[in-house]
């Protein structure tokens, strides 16, 4: 799971069921175990087996838990690890569209953001702004990967979301029918002379 697989294979592992991800990091992963997903095994460099990472492994006294030093982490993972700590998580089943929109006011749509420390950096930022859920199309890049989770802080387990499917209307792909359809109005960000403020009080005015 941590040396061999790349995320795309570990997304795909149980098909037709949901697979398995990497979360990085005792406090990405304390976000994860709040939000109920399920740990697999926890893979943690040695000398970091107090503090934080031991809080969370006693959590979850009947999970699997390797250890071994930096550089044979380093090795084996080929990246650094950030506070010295993994747990591979089963994925959850994605909600529909319309689960997450329920009692939703702000959403917001990202649509083929295809690089995993922007869509961290996005939930981040919305976590921030009181976002009630996140919407991705399709060439996204999944939240869950381990490198989007870790630059959120976690907070891709704490705002609702999931992935939207494409709708065909008149001929053209459209991913934004679905909403106008549950009642949103949709404002699109743009770096212009001619765009309003993210404060302007005509977007405070919409209901959704």
């Amino acid at each position: 799971i941590y040396a061999r697989l790349s995320e795309a294979q570990l997304l795909h592992l149980y098909e037709p069921k949901t697979g398995l991800f990497i979360a990085e990091s005792p406090k990405v992963i304390k976000r994860a175990l709040d939000a109920g997903y399920e740990p697999v095994s926890f893979l943690a460099e040695e000398k970091h087996m107090t503090g934080e990472t031991l809080d969370v492994i006693t959590r979850c006294d009947d999970v699997p838990v390797y250890t071994a030093d930096f550089e044979i982490l380093s090795k084996l993972t080929g990246y650094q690890l950030t506070r010295g700590m993994l747990c591979a998580m089963r994925r959850p089943v994605l909600p529909h569209v319309e689960d997450v929109c329920a009692g939703a006011r702000r959403i917001a749509v990202l649509e083929n953001v295809m690089n995993p420390t922007n869509i961290g950096a996005i939930f981040r930022s919305a976590a921030a702004l009181n976002i009630d859920a996140i919407l991705l199309t399709p060439a996204c890049s999944n939240p869950l990967y381990r490198r989007a989770s870790r630059v959120s802080m976690g907070t891709v387990f704490q705002i609702p979301w999931t992935f939207l499917e494409s709708n065909v209307a008149d001929g053209n792909i459209s991913y934004l029918k679905p909403l106008q359809n549950l009642g949103f109005k949709t404002a699109a960000m743009a770096l212009s002379d001619n765009s309003v403020s993210i404060a302007d009080p005509r977007l405070a005015t919409e209901e959704k």
